[in-house]
């Protein structure tokens, strides 16, 4: 039985749990009560319906204002999952073809032998475009005719369809530029109308400053970075162009207005649980069907296995998402991603389940991460995994 948290039981957490999940509240009210966590939510949906559905602490640490129902986060890259499942979803239908050459739909993009490059090499980090040749800003990801027409025209960096490296960027604008040129829409706005808007998902790539009230502020973690990648590596190139700076983001209206689908959608947990559960659940939420089984099985095919450039560790992709990165996988058919600083989404179409984790600290990967790792721990062993 679902029930609510109230202040008796813990003056941290709101929200509501299904008694069966206790232990994955219990986790997340001690994120918050041993600082690890300043705000956040954490949302599990099990065959559509929410199971977990919880959030507590401070929105913004500079006010002292709390984390309600309705505070929303930058997700960093859990916006790829978003993006993927526009993507789906649009080949699904029959819009997209996966395994199609890019130029079908972008014919600029065949320059300089990418012709060969196909749809679902952008999705699984093998088109050979992981970063761009020309010096960028960060401002430079709000222009998007720049970011896309740059990667059109770009070489790739290796054969594409034969490696792996995280496109940390780039991965948005490709995929964004085909939803675009396939619907005439904006990823944002195609995303909004065909998956947010029927499911009632709170979760948006580009936020409108009718909802700047309800945002949440990003809090710097003390811990110290990660060690650099080998010098000249693409890694390295993907991380040094351009350079990220979160704590100036932090305070720049532009980033949450602008879409950059591989990184800027904001919404909370629950948002990115409801969305996911389409994919979880075969295409059918609470009666709504927006996709076929088939479509949603297709998140699972294999793109690549073995060593990503990027990550520098054992990554096996599948559509949009990881099927297993390094010692973490979750079975056969199920899939994940996750955000810089630590947020968190996993889609297991076995158990028909989705689960996400959003917060406002930024302590790093957000693989290894102790808070959401103790929350996920809790949600597989309430359904016996």
């Amino acid at each position: 039985m679902s029930r609510e948290v109230g202040m008796g039981e813990d003056a941290t957490v709101s929200g509501l749990c299904d008694e069966r999940f206790a232990a994955v509240r219990a986790a997340f009210a001690g994120n918050l009560a041993s600082g690890r966590d300043v705000g956040a939510s954490v949302a599990v949906f099990l065959d559509g319906r929410p199971v977990v559905d919880l959030w507590g602490g401070v929105a913004d640490a500079a006010t002292g204002a709390p984390w309600r129902s309705d505070t929303i986060m930058p997700t960093a890259s859990c916006t790829k999952t978003a993006t993927a499942l526009t993507a789906l979803l649009l080949a699904d239908r029959g819009e997209i073809d996966l395994d199609a050459p890019v130029c079908r739909y972008w014919p600029a993009f065949a320059a300089s032998g990418k012709s060969g490059v196909l749809v679902r090499h952008c999705l699984g980090h093998t088109a050979g475009l992981p970063g761009w040749d020309e010096p960028l800003t960060f401002a430079d990801l709000y222009d998007w005719e720049k970011v896309t027409s740059l990667l059109a025209a770009q070489a790739p960096w290796w054969e594409p369809g034969t490696a792996s490296a995280y496109h940390a960027h780039t991965m948005g604008f490709l995929v964004g530029e085909i939803v675009r040129r396939v619907s005439g829409r904006s990823i944002g706005s195609v995303f909004a109308s065909e998956i947010a808007g029927p499911l009632g998902a709170d979760y948006h790539i580009g936020l409108d400053p009718r909802h700047d009230a309800r945002l949440g502020r990003i809090v710097m973690s003390d811990a110290p970075p990660p060690p650099a990648p080998p010098p000249g590596s693409i890694a390295a190139r993907i991380i040094a162009n351009p350079v990220t700076d979160l704590a100036a983001l932090a305070g720049d209206a532009r980033f949450v207005r602008a879409e950059i689908p591989a990184g800027n959608g904001c919404g909370a947990a629950r948002a990115l649980a409801l969305m996911l559960s389409l994919l979880a659940c075969g295409g059918e939420v609470a009666g709504r069907r927006l996709m076929s089984p088939e479509g949603c099985e297709a998140v699972l095919r294999q793109q690549s296995d073995g060593v990503d450039l990027g990550f520098l560790a054992p990554v096996r992709w599948g559509l949009g998402f990881a099927l297993q990165l390094g010692a973490m996988s979750l079975g056969p058919r199920a899939c994940f991603w996750g955000g810089h600083g630590g947020s968190l989404v996993v889609v297991d179409l076995e158990r028909r389940l989705s689960f996400a984790y959003v917060m406002n600290r930024m302590v790093g990967a957000p693989f290894g991460d102790p808070r959401n790792a103790s929350l996920l721990a809790a949600t597989y062993a309430a359904v016996g995994a």
